[in-house]
C-alpha cells in the first residue's frame, strides 16, 4: 500500500470505530509494524491540527480516536441541538483532582483531604463518567477504590495522566479548595469534616 492508502484506511478504521482503537489492532488490520502505523498517525494528528479541520485527531493512552475540533463545538451542537454540557463545579473540580491525581483512592481519603462528606460530588462524577470504582481496599470493611476514566482524558485533552501538570503534595492534611482560576490552594492544618456537598453546592451549573 502506498502512503496516501495507508492514510486513508487509518482514516476509515478511525471513524468507524467511534471509540478509541488500540495501535495493535490497526497494525494487525493493515499488517504493518507499529512503528510505521504511529509515524502515520502522527503525521495525522499534526495536519488536523496545523491545518484547522473539523475534526482532530486524539492520542489517549495506548489508544487513538477521532473526534470533533472544539473549535467548532458551538455551531456541531446548533447543527443537532444538543444542549450545551454544564460546567463542572468547584466541589466537582475537587474531588476531580484528588481522584485524579492519588488514584486508586477511597471516598474517606477524598474527604479527609477536602474536609466535607464528598459523597454525593462522587455520584454525579460517576454518572458523568468521569470516575468510576476499580476495586476494593484490603483493610476492615473493604472500601471501594476509585479511579478516573478514558472520558476524563477526553474531556480535559489529556493523553494520559503523565500529562497531569505537577501538584503539591497535599498529605491528606486539611481541606483543599480551588481558587477561582481553578489553581490549588494551600490546605489549612487541622481541617475536620464538618458537612457534606449537596445538590445546591455539589451540581454542575449551566453554562451562561
Amino acid at each position: 500500500m502506498e502512503m496516501k492508502e495507508i492514510e486513508s484506511a487509518i482514516e476509515g478504521i478511525l471513524f468507524a470505530s467511534g471509540e478509541p482503537v488500540q495501535v495493535d489492532r490497526i497494525c494487525v488490520a493493515l499488517d504493518m509494524d507499529r512503528p510505521t502505523v504511529e509515524q502515520v498517525l502522527q503525521k495525522l494528528m499534526d495536519y488536523y491540527a496545523y491545518e484547522r479541520r473539523g475534526i482532530r485527531l486524539l492520542h489517549i493512552e495506548d489508544g487513538w480516536q477521532l473526534c470533533s475540533s472544539p473549535d467548532y463545538a458551538d455551531i456541531i451542537r446548533r447543527a443537532f441541538e444538543i444542549r450545551k454540557p454544564a460546567k463542572l463545579s468547584q466541589p466537582a473540580l475537587e474531588v476531580l483532582t484528588i481522584i485524579a491525581y492519588y488514584q486508586p483512592t477511597t471516598r474517606a481519603y477524598v474527604d479527609q483531604i477536602r474536609g466535607v462528606d464528598s459523597a454525593y460530588t462522587m455520584g454525579l462524577l460517576q454518572e458523568r463518567k468521569l470516575i468510576e470504582e476499580c476495586g476494593r481496599l484490603q483493610v476492615p470493611g473493604r472500601p471501594h477504590l476509585y479511579r478516573t476514566t478514558k472520558q476524563f482524558l477526553r474531556a480535559f485533552h489529556l493523553t494520559s495522566l503523565e500529562d497531569l501538570p505537577e501538584m503539591p503534595d497535599l498529605g491528606g492534611e486539611g481541606q483543599m479548595r480551588l481558587d477561582e482560576e481553578g489553581r490549588i490552594v494551600d490546605p489549612a492544618e487541622g481541617a475536620e469534616i464538618t458537612g457534606a456537598d449537596t445538590p445546591e453546592t455539589a451540581g454542575f451549573p449551566a453554562e451562561e
